[in-house]
């Protein structure tokens, strides 16, 4: 794994193969900013809602269903990337993208048109068909446009548009949120993509596979579909569930019976949506496995610093936002220089050790966080962390691109996206019951401190109401009742130094 495999079939595509390879300097450069534009745009719609849904909430009711608000995009934009990727091996990138990108500034516009929360869930689930073409099919035309020994240049842009997007969309988010209308956070998608799908209309040739069957497996994508729903329903119920709950230890263990029996219906399918001849490659499903355990960390320090920004420090939701800001410096800056530094040597071992070496040490670092952390400190951990992210983002896309053959780009580059999600899913709901976890053994411990001193200095007849709210708070932690973080004044003092 030192340098880029050669594995059977993985070799460079003739022109008759790509016609794209044959396009000028110029135009390729036009189509690879046009699907930058497009990534943007569902990479910004990730950081953007969050900001404004409390607004939405109180404009649309329905509080009881906000969060699928967020679950439906997720579900959408999860299960269909597997199947953009089958079709634009067999029908070729530019239709499918352009239906993509079609699909989201539908959903977007009529987002924006909501007027009841079931509305907007229900238009959402239609961006998140959209977006589930736009990272895959984005990330399989780089493999399209350039040769092998090119692509690293331009992969580690990939990971510089999701940097940047985490640097705008809480702004921007809360600009039009406070001076606009939460509408225009959909709308302002619109012109953007506009522009995106008129570029690739016009210039990204058609590329088709002339051999390729069209013995679709419906039956796959049926039992695909369902297992994969239940799974990630799951693992979003876990947020305010227990693993023994049926919604939660239930879904998934659903989920998980149905794939197991999706690869079974895959074993035997004309025309499988996931080949199962690509579990072969130990390149692919080396890059497969590590980009689901560097997903597993990455997800779990983007949602739960700004948790303890906010909780901890008192930070607003948009400061909080932009105090991560040198996590995504490392990310953007070891995204790019590594995409380029595989495609000048050829050589890619190193980087991701290195990569990985640096996201361990940093997560292993921020293990330490304490209320008391100072920001420096913090900022120097999360920067670590960021550059050892960065690589991983557009190093492994390059490798499972150069290990496959050119007929399977498609469907093996959406795999190591849906393999990435799925990651940082499962990631989530295990770092969130750590966090529970680690709360009600530790917060108790904190705050008897704190009812002590209260007992010391209140009169003598207030002592037992202080020692009977005591026995509540303890008794509400350990039974899992909970309590909002957001809302409590020195909770969040106590959780840092535990």
């Amino acid at each position: 794994m030192e340098s880029f495999p050669a594995e059977t079939g993985a070799r460079e595509p003739s022109l008759a193969e790509d016609p794209a390879l044959g396009l000028s300097q110029r135009a390729k450069l036009e189509i690879l900013g046009a699907v930058l534009l497009g990534l943007f745009l569902v990479a910004l719609d990730q950081t953007i809602v969050g900001t404004a849904l409390p607004k939405i909430v109180t404009s649309l009711g329905g509080n009881d269903l906000y969060t699928w608000v967020v679950t439906i995009y997720l579900l959408t934009s999860t299960i269909t990337v597997p199947f953009y990727g089958k079709l634009s091996d067999i029908y070729g990138r530019r239709p499918m993208l352009m239906i993509g990108i079609s699909l989201f500034l539908l959903g977007s516009a009529l987002s924006g048109l909501s007027q009841e929360m079931w509305q907007l869930i229900l238009f959402r689930g239609v961006q998140g068909l959209g977006a589930g073409a736009l990272f895959p099919i984005a990330l399989a035309v780089i493999g399209d446009l350039f040769t092998p020994a090119e692509r690293g240049k331009y992969q580690g842009l990939f990971g510089a548009v999701f940097g940047i997007s985490f640097l705008i969309g809480p702004g921007l988010g809360g600009f039009l949120t406070d001076n606009v209308s939460w509408h225009w956070i959909f709308f302002v998608n619109l012109p953007i993509g506009l522009i995106s799908l008129a570029v690739i209309w016009k210039l990204l040739p058609t590329i088709k596979r002339s051999d390729a069957s069209r013995n679709l497996d419906y039956l796959g994508a049926l039992v695909f579909t369902i297992g994969i729903g239940f799974l990630l329903v799951g693992l979003t119920n876990k947020q305010t569930g227990d693993w023994s709950d049926w919604f939660v230890g239930g879904f998934i263990a659903i989920g998980l019976a149905l794939s197991a029996l999706f690869v079974l219906v895959e074993s035997r399918a004309k025309e499988p949506i996931v080949p199962l001849d690509l579990w072969k490659n130990r390149t692919y499903v080396s890059s497969i496995l590590s980009t689901f355990f560097v997903s597993f960390g990455f997800f779990g320090a983007i949602i739960f610093l700004p948790r303890w920004f906010q909780v901890v420090r008192h930070e607003t939701a948009t400061a909080s936002g932009y105090l991560i800001f040198p996590m995504l410096i490392g990310l953007i800056g070891s995204s790019i220089v590594a995409g380029a530094l595989v495609s000048r040597t050829g050589r890619y071992k190193a980087i991701v050790i290195a990569g990985l070496v640096s996201m361990t040490v940093g997560i292993t670092l921020m293990t330490q966080l304490r209320a008391d952390t100072s920001y420096p400190v913090l900022f120097l951990w999360m920067f670590v962390t960021g550059l050892g992210i960065g690589p991983t983002l557009s190093v492994f896309t390059i490798i499972v691109q150069n290990a496959v053959p050119f007929s399977k780009l498609g469907v093996a580059t959406s795999n190591l996206t849906f393999f990435r999600q799925i990651g940082g899913s499962v990631g989530l709901a295990i770092a969130g019951t750590l966090f529970g976890q680690g709360l009600t053994d530790e917060l108790p411990g904190q705050t008897d401190t704190v009812f002590a001193a209260m007992a010391n200095q209140a009169p003598e007849q207030a002592k037992p109401l202080i020692a009977q709210f005591q026995s509540s708070f303890n008794g509400a932690i350990s039974s899992g009742q909970g309590i909002d973080l957001n809302n409590q004044t020195g909770v969040g003092q106590s959780f840092g130094e535990a």
